[in-house]
């Protein structure tokens, strides 16, 4: 028992209370008795204090429900079987062995974007390839109930091999292709690659003026937050803005200042906000998100959290608790799907089977997810009719959990 004890004084700072709570009580007799490899659970996930054993009706209803994805990446859809087809094609110097590296989704998970550069610097030659990665995303996410998906991708580091125009027009060819053969509506948020330069985002913005598109709603921003502050590309936002796109940023994804936060709402004028989590750490500023309706996009399988806190801590711990808690509006996302070995049901699934939040708040999360969609009024209430009629047809034929 005292080594149990020892591994609970474990993990990231600032959690001594939590950890006196678990040290002599109900969690710490939970996960010493129940634990299972966490290889079990979607995304990798630990077990939970707050876990629900749910049966193949309530498996399904997560299947099925329709919803909206707003926060994914392109690049993180892309299959094992995709990855080494193309990686042959485009004779990269990637072996298998890194490929099944790439796939392996660890305790500790060490994140993507090692992969998505080694995407962009030696694989992804030809724009013909970004659109079957499309539409390959696209029939698997409809048939984990997705009707309408938000991609982000970024052109900056694909620019060495094609040119924004061919790019955005191989996608677009993608979302065309999955809308017509599955019926799933797809849309582009191109993204300023962070680890680049003000100088690269404003070319990034340029072309995207350049050469618009209705398919292209907006920009974003991602890649690495440490080091790489959002007011560095204040002119690329500001002249986005002014063309009438929408504006998101990922801010507070990697345990950085809830700083980055507050300068994606005020300054840089985000809509929404991708992750967001650090805004935990300033009451003050969750009340203004509040006040402000601005809705998160969140992900409960990010990488970040899986690996700074401990099994025993992940549950109780996660950030997006508090955000509902404080009464923000959230709703969750599958990112990087294929590399976080999760579909967006799953993600979905995992807000009420391991996070603890209930059914009438799924809900909510549903109705943010309209809210939050860069789409025309009416199709907001079409989807408000049609997709929580649906939702709730369903729910009424659960069985009650045990």
């Amino acid at each position: 028992m005292m080594a149990a004890s020892s591994r609970l004084k474990m993990g990231p700072p600032g959690l001594r209370a939590f950890r006196q709570e678990v040290s002599g009580g109900f969690l710490f007799t939970f996960f010493f008795r129940h634990r299972h490899m966490r290889s079990t659970n979607p995304g990798f996930v630990p077990d939970s204090p707050l876990h629900r054993e749910l049966s193949a009706p309530w498996l399904e209803f997560f299947e099925k429900f329709p919803r909206a994805e707003l926060h994914c990446h392109l690049l993180g859809t892309i299959s094992r079987e995709t990855f080494m087809d193309l990686v042959r094609e485009s004779e990269a110097p990637v072996t298998e062995e890194e490929v099944n590296e790439f796939f392996t989704r660890g305790e500790k998970p060490v994140g993507v974007l090692r992969i998505f550069r080694a995407l962009e610097e030696h694989i992804l030659k030809k724009p013909e390839m970004l659109r079957r990665i499309t539409v390959e995303h696209m029939a698997s996410a409809r048939e984990h109930g997705v009707r309408y998906i938000e991609f982000f991708w970024n052109w900056t580091g694909l620019k060495r091999h094609f040119s924004y125009e061919a790019g955005q027009r191989a996608i677009i060819e993608g979302l065309r292709e999955g809308e017509a053969r599955y019926g799933i509506v797809g849309r582009l948020i191109p993204s300023i690659d962070r680890e680049a330069s003000p100088e690269d985002a404003l070319e990034l913005v340029n072309e995207m003026l350049a050469h618009p598109a209705d398919e292209t709603i907006g920009l974003g921003i991602d890649y690495r937050e440490t080091n790489h502050e959002p007011e560095n590309f204040w002119k690329a936002f500001l002249l986005a803005r002014a063309a009438g796109l929408h504006i998101t940023l990922h801010a507070g994804e990697f345990g950085e200042h809830w700083r980055n936060v507050e300068t994606a709402m005020d300054l840089l004028g985000a809509e929404r906000i991708d992750h967001g989590y650090t805004i935990t750490d300033n009451p003050a500023l969750m009340r203004h998100a509040r006040d402000e309706n601005v809705i998160f996009a969140v992900v409960p399988t990010n990488s970040y959290y899986l690996r700074t806190f401990t099994d025993e801590e992940w549950a109780i711990r996660h950030p997006i608790r508090a955000m509902k808690r404080a009464g923000l509006r959230i709703f969750p996302n599958s990112d990087d799907p294929t590399m976080h070995h999760v579909n967006n049901a799953e993600s979905w699934r995992i807000m009420f089977e391991f996070l603890g939040f209930s059914l009438e708040e799924i809900r909510e999360m549903l109705v943010n997810s309209i809210d939050a969609a860069w789409v025309d009024e009416e199709t907001k209430i079409r989807w408000s009719t049609e997709w929580l009629d649906e939702f709730d047809r369903l729910a009424a034929e659960l069985p009650k959990l045990d």
